[in-house]
């Protein structure tokens, strides 16, 4: 069994901010990938806290989640999620936002830190470890002067020229993610 978790805010105010990659990557893993393989619809699961959209794939249980919670408090919806299911973390993997990277580059990595990111930081708090894979997805400026008050910069909209790149990342994501469920 593999839980895959998109991190982001809840509410339209956030929807197509930076902060929310997460969100956006794993419904767009739904909708152009698992829907096919007939993963059901997003449905509100309040005691994960979360919306779900779950299936099989290869004969394994997959399970996908965006908490409802915000993103300092993602650990939540996660801890219970890997206790209902009895799932080790090592089953677990988080997409997220990433303000070090570059816009359109990103890393797959297990076993790390949550390097200031407040959604990892409560997701290892709550479960006791890090020893999940993180997709980490770059919302940064080349120039890193340029963004300014991290806070301020994640919860800003993509620009113009970054909407039109956001479909080719979005598909070369979840050709990484497909990978890592095969």
């Amino acid at each position: 069994m593999k839980i895959i978790v998109g991190l982001g805010n809840p509410g339209k105010k956030y929807q197509f901010t930076r902060h929310n990659i997460g969100f956006a990557v794993i419904e767009f893993l739904r909708d152009e990938y698992l829907q096919a393989e007939g993963f059901s619809k997003w449905s509100d699961n309040k005691k994960f806290q979360a919306r779900i959209s779950e299936g099989n794939l290869n004969g394994e249980k997959i399970i996908l989640a965006k908490p409802l919670t915000f993103m300092n408090e993602s650990g939540t919806t996660v801890q219970a999620l890997l206790n209902f299911y009895k799932t080790a973390p090592e089953d677990l993997i988080v997409i997220h936002d990433e303000v070090d990277l570059p816009f359109g580059k990103f890393k797959i990595e297990a076993n790390r830190s949550s390097a200031g990111h407040n959604g990892i930081k409560s997701i290892i708090e709550k479960i006791g470890s890090q020893e999940f894979t993180r997709v980490r997805v770059g919302v940064g400026k080349e120039n890193k002067q340029k963004q300014g008050d991290t806070a301020r910069f994640v919860l800003n909209s993509f620009g113009f020229l970054e909407k039109f790149k956001l479909k080719e990342l979005k598909n070369k994501l979840v050709e990484e993610i497909k990978t890592l469920l095969n």
